[in-house]
């Protein structure tokens, strides 16, 4: 069976103290179970004071077979940070501000060149979602149609080589569908609405809690809005929702969630619980396909 763990961006120590927390041991450098295997949302790096060792505890459980791992929009823009057009240019702009979000892991990794080139190659070797005969995991919304577009350009879930440049082209079909899949589902405000986003530019989408389906509101389900009093006092129409099947278990990183470890719905849990803002590293260890808030642990003392 499987235990899902959230966000790590670079905290190493409190990965090391949830996977021991969770009955892992390390064996040979490897951290491992007799019984389970880990699935990674995602977002092992940036912000964090320990970047390489998280990655590497990461990728020696995956290439020792005890544990699966997901690409979070971090890994994406490092490797778009990382990889060239055919006409020299970056796929991600070095501006001033994505070195800022991308600056702990450079700085760590670009000691080490060789290590750099070979974690971004492995980076693109990372899957945009999983789906197991009982659960799914994705790093920020499960959505059909973008999986539909997605299997245009990847081979299970993992981008091929010669779609990265699709991926990073602002408005493409493929471009929309990593959006949604790692970063979350965003509504369209209707028309004399706007909010300044946390760098204060006017913004007319907002980013949504997609998992609350009874009665959505503009003012209950945005994220990353500091005065919810600039949106509308209305519902948002049903269809402007993504919806999710219930089919399976889901597992969502990327959120930033506060307070006590629970789940989102009967079907959906998200794992991450602010880790890299001082809150613990969570996991869920999954028996069966009922979730339960009992079934969380976290990095802190048990």
């Amino acid at each position: 069976m499987y235990d899902i763990i959230g966000d790590i961006h670079g905290q190493a120590d409190k990965l090391e103290a949830l996977l021991s927390n969770m009955g892992y041991e390390e064996v040979n450098g490897v951290y491992q179970h007799p019984e389970r295997t880990i699935i990674s949302v995602g977002d092992l790096i940036d912000r964090g004071p320990q970047q390489r060792r998280s990655v590497d505890i990461i990728r020696r459980m995956v290439e020792s077979g005890n544990a699966l791992c997901i690409m979070g929009n971090h890994e994406f823009n490092a490797v778009a940070w990382a990889t060239q057009d055919k006409n020299g240019s970056y796929l991600r702009e070095h501006s001033q501000k994505n070195f800022e979000q991308h600056e702990a892991f450079l700085k760590e990794a670009e000691q080490d060149p060789i290590w750099y080139a070979n974690t971004i190659a492995w980076f693109k070797t990372l899957p945009m979602y999983l789906e197991l005969p009982n659960l799914r995991v994705v790093h920020a919304c499960w959505h059909q149609p973008s999986l539909k577009v997605l299997a245009n350009y990847a081979t299970d879930g993992v981008l091929h080589e010669d779609a990265w440049v699709a991926a990073n082209t602002e408005y493409h079909d493929l471009f929309n569908a990593i959006e949604v899949l790692c970063k979350g589902w965003e509504v369209q405000l209707p028309e004399g609405y706007s909010f300044l986003d946390k760098s204060k530019h006017p913004r007319t989408e907002i980013r949504t809690q997609w998992w609350r389906e009874a009665h959505p509101h503009y003012r209950e389900l945005a994220i990353g809005v500091d005065d919810i009093n600039n949106l509308p006092d209305a519902e948002i129409p049903g269809a402007a929702m993504p919806g999710y099947d219930n089919k399976k278990p889901l597992f969502i990183g990327h959120y930033w969630m506060q307070g006590k470890p629970c789940v989102q719905t009967d079907h959906i849990a998200c794992v991450d619980w602010s880790a890299g803002k001082g809150g613990p590293m969570v996991g869920y260890r999954l028996d069966g396909q009922q979730l339960s808030n009992a079934q969380f642990f976290t990095s802190e003392n048990c």
